[in-house]
């Protein structure tokens, strides 16, 4: 049965299930799993508890990559990058119940992500992000808004560079979901941080809309 659980605007990825341990019982309600890993027997452990913890937390888990090991593991949620969409059966996705969120830096990705009817497309990097190398140049608060006219009811989620203090620009500027990785695992005290994104984002995005 695909999920039917409301998206949180505040938006938690991180590559471990410890995160996920540490983490989701202060009150995350939504978080993804990015773990980087070509041993399965690895990955499908780490899945696993994580998916464990959020059950038991009321938190919707979301499989970054790994599709196959989330249908396996009975998850109801993948995230997928533009490479990993090309390479997807998104009818097995489908058929599993599965919902899909797409990343998108471009005109071109958001067509094809389009394409897939997709439960979420992500924008970034908003701003310039410490997480890894990219190609594309900050995309700007201002893009969120043009994303967010073209894609309607989509739930538009803003990626790269996401800090608390920047959480006005996110959302005025139209993202229903704002993502954030470093500002809280590379924080000095991630307990206190994460404590921080949740009161700044209840009662924004889609919940300040419906």
């Amino acid at each position: 049965m695909k999920s039917k659980r409301p998206l949180d605007p505040f938006y938690l990825i991180v590559d471990t299930a410890a995160w996920v341990e540490r983490l989701v019982p202060l009150g995350v309600r939504m978080i993804q799993l990015r773990t980087k890993s070509d041993n399965e027997d690895f990955l499908r452990r780490e899945i696993r508890r994580a998916r464990d913890i959020c059950a038991s937390h009321g938190c919707q888990l979301i499989v970054n990559d790994h599709w196959r090991l989330a249908i396996e593991e009975g998850c109801d949620y993948v995230h997928l990058g533009q490479e990993d969409l090309a390479e997807a059966d998104l009818g097995a996705i489908q058929d599993a119940g599965l919902s899909l969120g797409i990343s998108t830096h471009d005109d071109d990705e958001l067509e094809t992500a389009l394409k897939a009817e997709p439960d979420y497309i992500a924008l970034g990097p908003v701003w310039p992000t410490i997480l890894k190398s990219m190609k594309w140049a900050p995309q700007t608060p201002a893009r969120l808004t043009e994303w967010k006219s073209r894609i309607g009811d989509i739930p538009l989620v803003a990626i790269g560079g996401l800090s608390v203090e920047r959480l006005d620009q996110v959302f005025d500027a139209g993202a229903d979901i704002a993502a954030v990785v470093t500002d809280i695992t590379r924080n000095d005290d991630p307990t206190a941080r994460t404590l921080a994104w949740i009161r700044a984002t209840r009662g924004r995005g889609i919940a300040a809309r419906s």
